[in-house]
């Protein structure tokens, strides 16, 4: 099966080909716009989109000799996300679909992130999946394949969210992730102690405002110099590790309560692509029964591949649905 894919929830304009299990082309343009702003500015956002979308869909077609009409379907993502990248995306795709006498199939984003790390690992299941992105931060319980079950996620910031803040407070780049990994590198993780909200609850939820808040009034009442930022990128990267590996644990105690044993745990999503935070998990997991998959490096950020594979998996549950609603708060197991 040919598989053609768009991706436009925020700010990266992608497209992909997928034949089966095997990735043909993908692009992933990230727009640069939103630099100077510290963050995704969303009317830019959706006409970056627009101006790069003919443009990369051409060169995706053209590089592999591929012709739009052998396409046997269309895809996008539909949500959630920004609504007006998603109608321009959504709205693209659907459109080379009727001109063609293809289907068209929405996909939910969530979804594309929790299969992600099937490309490539041999999931076991019951199986524990947390996704980390600019965007949410949540647990997902799988029992097979086909059932995705929400076990908790963030009350306020995505950690994503909360590292960009971070990045902004300190005077770095966007998107802050990277930044205050660099930074963090020639840093003093112990710099700082800072708060760790709900780490004790007992639940699958997290909190990171209140992080943000305590660090916002230390970096009021200093000076932004090269060591002070460095520390302070340490201690946070530091702190966000630590309640990830403890609601990981925490949660694989919940489930084991149930009699739900975890034999395999994803992370996925763009935060995945923090190499302390991932080298802190391997350690974790390095003498467990329990695998950790991470999907390849091209399926961790928002990308079109990750939804053409979503599409490809689940197919046959997925209708050709060309009178679609984009939806920017659409959940998980939600119908389009």
């Amino acid at each position: 099966m040919l598989v053609f894919a768009c991706e436009t929830s925020c700010d990266e304009t992608s497209i992909c080909i997928l034949d089966n299990n095997n990735i043909v082309e993908h692009i992933v343009f990230s727009q640069e716009i939103h630099d100077k702003f510290g963050g995704v500015v969303p009317e830019l956002a959706s006409r970056s989109h627009l101006e790069i979308l003919q443009k990369i869909t051409k060169k995706v077609f053209s590089q592999n000799n591929i012709f739009p009409e052998k396409i046997d379907v269309f895809c996008a993502t539909c949500g959630p996300g920004l609504i007006g990248s998603l109608l321009v995306g959504a709205t693209f795709t659907k459109s080379l679909a009727i001109s063609l006498g293809k289907p068209f199939v929405p996909i939910n984003h969530l979804e594309g992130h929790i299969l992600s790390s099937s490309f490539n690992n041999n999931i076991t299941y019951p199986h524990l999946v947390l996704l980390l992105t600019g965007g949410h931060t949540q647990f997902y319980l799988m029992t097979n394949n086909k059932e995705i079950k929400l076990l908790g996620e963030s009350v306020d910031d995505a950690i994503g969210e909360a590292f960009d803040k971070i990045a902004k407070m300190l005077g770095l780049g966007y998107p802050g992730g990277k930044e205050i990994e660099r930074m963090a590198k020639n840093g003093d993780e112990n710099f700082l102690k800072l708060p760790k909200p709900l780490i004790n609850d007992g639940s699958f939820n997290f909190s990171f405002s209140g992080i943000k808040t305590h660090l916002n009034l230390i970096i009021k009442k200093n000076e932004l110099n090269e060591k002070f930022i460095e520390d302070v990128s340490a201690s946070f990267q530091k702190t966000m590790s630590e309640i990830i590996i403890q609601k990981l644990l925490t949660g694989i105690d919940i489930l084991s309560k149930r009699n739900i044993f975890i034999k395999s745990i994803s992370i996925v999503g763009g935060v995945a692509n923090n190499e302390y935070i991932s080298k802190n998990l391997e350690t974790l997991f390095d003498q467990s029964k329990i695998k950790l998959c991470y999907p390849i490096k091209e399926m961790m950020s928002d990308n079109a591949a990750m939804i053409a594979w979503a599409c490809f998996v689940n197919y046959n549950k997925y209708k050709n649905n060309i009178f679609f609603k984009p939806q920017p708060r659409l959940k998980i197991n939600e119908r389009l």
